[in-house]
């Protein structure tokens, strides 16, 4: 199957600037084909997902993708889908920024990738260069004619700035520049950056008398109507430190059976054969979520590494299943740094059960907490408890700090103790 053939079949085809060339294009093995990414904030979210992963499916067919980091276009900022003028970064942001991401790009693509910066190229460009060379081929009729601009000319409250109004024509030069300098001639990217892209197709006509590529992809929304990529908490992003692995892998575990089996065709490398069984298992018994647990599977090892799954998926064993000791120290080895947390001076001035389930928020009283635990709903570690004067002492403790509280299946919690006296 060409690698077009595949992008429409997983629904990653939104607009194409010539659907017959860009198939032609992608039938011969070697074709450069390149994706921007600007620093908007210290690491990627899984919003990023689907063009970075989509660079890898073009790594795979053969192809030589480029990643290219936005060091010139971060300091500028996008006005595409944004109401108001982005807030400008300093250089040391942008760097910072672009230091972090490159940490989790290069883990995504297990260290081979061919990264380039923008900035390296663009900082060389004096003013009157600029206007000469790049902004003689535009004129503002067709550029006001972009939906990132007229939407902004919209509202006159906000308008748009000139630094926002030509992030287009930088853009543009940077695809000149890769097709120049290393004749790549197919750009893909989001839905929001078609008019930016097209910039660059039409620089590359006047400039170099070629014709180049375009392709975007869907905005991604779930069954709800609802921005893909948030949770209760924000941005769901790739750095461990902002949203914590087991968070990650939690986030593809409850999503909706209504998306599961599209998001596997948007995320995962997964063949036909796989997903169309994982459609089927998903239709014919949901509760199961055959279909999450792969996704939410393929996800994390991708993004984490195949050893951060393993640990994860101990614990969601532990968890939900097993009762043994090692299991118990897996799953708080996974949830120490997400689970909501209490922390009391010492054992011997920990207050009563009920009250460290009030002060975790699992319940709004001591009253309703006591039932909860004669119902048989909360667990001390693994272990169900449902005496409401049950005092935790140093066996239960966990790598000697902390011990486990957990309401039903899915809530859980860590009580800490700086002193096991």
């Amino acid at each position: 199957m060409n690698l077009y053939d595949d992008l429409l079949w997983r629904g990653l085809v939104n607009q194409v600037s010539d659907e017959d060339k860009v198939r032609e294009y992608l039938a011969t093995p070697g074709r450069p084909v390149y994706c921007g990414f600007d620093p908007t904030a210290k690491s990627l979210h899984i919003g990023n997902m689907v063009p970075l992963i989509s660079l890898l499916r073009f790594r795979e067919a053969g192809h030589r993708p480029i990643y290219l980091a936005g060091g010139a276009t971060g300091l500028i900022g996008d006005p595409s889908g944004k109401e108001a003028e982005r807030s400008l970064q300093s250089p040391e942001e942008i760097e910072a920024r672009l230091a972090n991401i490159k940490i989790q790009v290069e883990r995504v693509f297990g260290g081979e990738v061919w990264m380039v910066n923008n900035y390296d190229w663009a900082r060389n460009l004096s003013a009157i260069e600029w206007l000469r060379d790049v902004g003689k081929h535009f004129t503002v009729n067709w550029m006001m004619a972009k939906d990132s601009v007229k939407s902004r000319l919209g509202r006159e409250e906000v308008g748009i700035s000139y630094t926002e109004f030509s992030y287009m024509l930088l853009q543009a030069y940077d695809f000149y520049h890769l097709a120049k300098e290393h004749d790549c001639l197919l750009q893909i990217g989001g839905s929001d950056q078609w008019g930016n892209i097209t910039a660059g197709t039409e620089f590359i006509r006047r400039k170099m008398h070629r014709e180049a590529f375009a392709l975007t992809f869907p905005l991604i929304t779930t069954a709800e109507g609802k921005k893909f990529g948030k949770s209760e908490k924000g941005a769901v992003y790739l750095d461990p430190e902002m949203t914590p692995p087991a968070e990650f892998h939690n986030y593809w575990m409850l999503v909706d059976d209504r998306d599961v089996v599209r998001f596997l065709k948007l995320f995962t490398f997964l063949p036909k054969e796989d997903i169309d069984q994982l459609a089927r298992l998903t239709a014919e018994k949901p509760e199961a979520r055959e279909g999450q647990k792969r996704l939410a599977a393929e996800m994390t090892r991708l993004v984490h590494g195949p050893e951060v799954l393993a640990e994860i998926e101990r614990a969601h064993a532990a968890r939900f299943g097993g009762e043994g000791e090692k299991d118990v120290e897996a799953l708080y080895g996974a949830v120490r740094d997400s689970a909501p947390t209490v922390t009391y001076p010492s054992l011997a001035e920990l207050p009563d059960l009920p009250q460290m389930l009030v002060d975790l928020e699992f319940y709004p009283s001591k009253g309703q907490a006591r039932k909860g635990i004669a119902q048989g709903a909360v667990r001390v570690n693994t272990a169900k408890c449902q005496d409401s004067d049950y005092a935790p002492t140093s066996a239960d403790l966990l790598a000697g700090e902390a011990f486990l509280l957990g309401k039903g299946k899915k809530r859980l919690g860590v009580v800490k103790v700086e002193s096991v006296q």
